[in-house]
């Protein structure tokens, strides 16, 4: 016999065929790889039949099944096809102890064989991440381990921060004394930014037993940093003689705690009361006008941020309210100009169909050539009308 091998499969499912080209009673077989825990298949197969029956054993060459019947007394290995050209069996439960060759044979004259490898991948533990014990300043480090147990071959530990790969430490890996597994450690260390704070550092397990992602642990990483500091104003708009509000708001891990309010080159004014993180004034005058300094303390680090406050006239409008009232006028001229149209044209349409009424006298006047004619067509026009009686009582 030979052996035939396909390279080009999963290095996992790496399967090899024991064939024979000029035997038709040489068993077949091929190897198997299964994860611990798993179920395997273990298939014997020959060409013809004569009648011979086929068996299965196990890696110390007890025998498992002699045709139909089942020889070892292992509720994990069950039949699965017995005919005269086959015999399947599978092994449930499987341990790293089922590692090894199995056997099949075919008792003919002489005795025929073929041997099958059963590779058992070790599960690797989900990651443990371990390291990380408080709050890490910023520009501060923190080194973090990832350990996780029980693979066979060694599995290979990813890091990530928020999906985003990450170069850890080459893989450490340590053999397990009580079995042939093995536990491999990572380390990670970052430099920490602002921007770290809240973020998720994930370690992954990559390993033939699983799939992508099936076992991953994240730890989330909390960094203390100075405030930003802003200073925000009740509107757009300080107008002389109104109340106006000015607040610092300081975005920091922790949230500052304490507000310093000052004037540039100058004293507050006396009209306007610090509020913690407010500046209130209560009638605005163009006296206040001015740069305004907040600097806020949240223990990690103290920031100042700064306003120009540049007091209007009582009656200075808005930006929006200027572009809300010049909208405001366009569409009354709009109308206006519309009405005025629709009047025109209206009083055209009366002047031009208004009728042209001429009593009896005045039939006839319009083509006389003389006043003398005209009376006297005026007088003849009676002759064709009913005459016109009057009656005095």
């Amino acid at each position: 016999s030979s052996l035939s091998c396909w390279s080009n499969m999963p290095a996992f499912q790496k399967l090899c065929l024991h064939t024979v080209y000029d035997d038709p009673l040489q068993p077949v077989t091929q190897d198997e790889t299964v994860s611990v825990g798993g179920t395997v298949t273990l298939t014997c197969r020959v060409a013809a039949s004569d009648n011979s029956s086929l068996q299965w054993s196990n890696t110390a060459q007890q025998t498992l099944y002699f045709g139909e019947k089942r020889a070892l007394r292992d509720n994990r290995i069950q039949l699965y096809r017995s005919t005269g050209t086959e015999l399947s069996i599978t092994i449930g439960n499987v341990q790293l102890s089922d590692e090894g060759e199995y056997t099949c044979s075919i008792f003919t004259m002489p005795v025929r064989t073929a041997r099958a490898t059963v590779t058992v991948l070790g599960v690797p533990g989900k990651p443990q991440i371990s390291g990380y014990e408080d709050t890490v300043q910023e520009g501060g480090k923190v080194t973090l381990t990832c350990t996780s147990s029980g693979s066979k071959p060694p599995a290979k530990l990813r890091w990530y921060r928020n999906q985003e790969e990450l170069t850890g430490r080459p893989d450490v890996v340590e053999t397990n004394p009580d079995e042939a597994t093995y536990t491999v450690i990572s380390e990670l260390t970052l430099t920490v930014g602002r921007s770290d704070d809240n973020t998720l550092i994930g370690c992954a397990v990559d390993h033939p037993s699983l799939s992508s992602g099936e076992k991953w642990t994240e730890q989330p990483i909390r960094v203390l940093f100075t405030p930003d500091v802003t200073i925000q104003p009740q509107n757009d708009l300080p107008r002389e003689g109104e109340k106006f509000i000015i607040q610092c708001i300081g975005n920091g891990n922790p949230k500052p705690t304490s507000y310093v309010w000052q004037r540039k080159d100058g004293e507050l004014p006396l009209l306007a009361k610090v509020d913690g993180s407010f500046l209130l004034f209560e009638m605005l005058n163009k006296s206040d006008n001015g740069v305004y300094l907040c600097q806020a303390d949240n223990g990690i680090g103290k920031m100042q941020g700064e306003y120009t406050l540049l007091v209007q006239d009582p009656t200075a409008m808005s930006t929006s309210s200027g572009v809300d009232h010049a909208v405001i006028g366009g569409v009354v001229a709009v109308i206006v100009f519309i009405l005025l149209c629709l009047l025109i044209v209206l009083g055209r349409y009366l002047i031009r169909h208004k009728g042209t009424y001429l009593t009896h006298e005045a039939k006839g006047c319009d083509d006389a050539p003389d006043a003398d004619t005209a009376i006297i067509n005026a007088e003849g026009g009676h002759s064709g009308a009913e005459d016109k009686k009057e009656y005095f009582i």
